[in-house]
């Protein structure tokens, strides 16, 4: 969740903070450097794809915590978790080496590269279009399904216990009672398809946006209007949902709520100890 969270803020400020407000409002700053441009593109597809699989590889965390109590011991441990944080940061960084290479200086001043601009051959050549439909399909449409699956085993696990659950306490009991567990059982239910259903409402724009530009070779959208606002929109939606993820896998935790709780409470109570006093 921490690593989550990194990547989230990542996302924030690089791509946000960065590129959508301080690149807009100065324009000719240092930003504007070809080299500079560069790397701060690639960074912004690296952050972007380090919030998603980190997303994927806590679901699975999760889904191995709860669904597979004897691989339990073996996975959920902290030098798994440090394996494959790792091999998510590796494999995302070579990935998205070749996007540094996808642009080039759009003019000269002085002998300085200003400004990034796509390299010609970014679609006809076709290293770059196996390229793109390679990452167009592992981000963001692969986790789709990953998130799907792996939240809809962990909630078919949680129901089938807690429908055991029910009888047997109905057999102890004779009656059904109020179960505090019941009702965290279908709070963490709740939250799961709350994940799965906010990431595909909010990266669903952005995945069609990406088929529909592989497709079409579209290369500017500088003559629509409603296009280019459509597009603003989507960027906006998948930062959204950098976001969200790790906000709501911590109401999740029931650690973390109380936590929570205690840190709005205190305020009140520091108030009544005083007037106490």
């Amino acid at each position: 969740m921490a690593a989550m969270a990194v990547a989230d803020l990542m996302v924030c400020m690089f791509n946000v903070i960065l590129r959508n407000i301080f690149r807009y409002h100065f324009r000719d700053s240092w930003l504007s450097y070809t080299y500079v441009c560069r790397f701060t593109a690639f960074i912004q597809v690296f952050s972007s794809q380090l919030s998603v699989w980190f997303t994927v590889s806590f679901t699975f965390d999760r889904f191995i915590s709860i669904c597979c109590q004897k691989l339990k011991l073996k996975y959920c441990t902290e030098r798994t978790a440090s394996v494959v944080l790792t091999t998510i940061c590796v494999v995302s960084f070579l990935m998205n080496m070749p996007v540094y290479f996808r642009f080039e200086p759009y003019h000269m001043v002085d002998h300085i590269e200003w400004g990034c601009r796509t390299v010609t051959g970014y679609f006809s050549s076709p290293a770059w279009v196996a390229y793109k439909w390679i990452s167009t399909l592992s981000f963001p449409i692969l986790p789709f399904p990953l998130l799907l699956l792996l939240n809809s085993l962990t909630a078919r696990h949680i129901l089938v216990a807690s429908r055991s659950r029910r009888v047997l306490k109905s057999r102890n009991n004779g009656e059904n009672r109020s179960d505090p567990e019941m009702k965290n059982r279908r709070t963490s239910i709740i939250l799961l398809f709350a994940i799965s259903g906010s990431f595909i409402v909010l990266w669903t724009p952005i995945a069609v946006i990406n088929i529909c530009v592989g497709v079409t070779e579209t290369l500017s959208f500088k003559g629509s209007n409603s296009l280019y606002l459509a597009i603003r929109i989507t960027l906006l939606l998948m930062y959204l949902s950098s976001c969200t993820n790790t906000c709501i896998y911590a109401l999740t935790q029931r650690r973390f709520r109380e936590e929570m709780k205690n840190m709005l409470k205190y305020p009140v109570t520091f108030v009544f100890k005083l007037l106490n006093n």
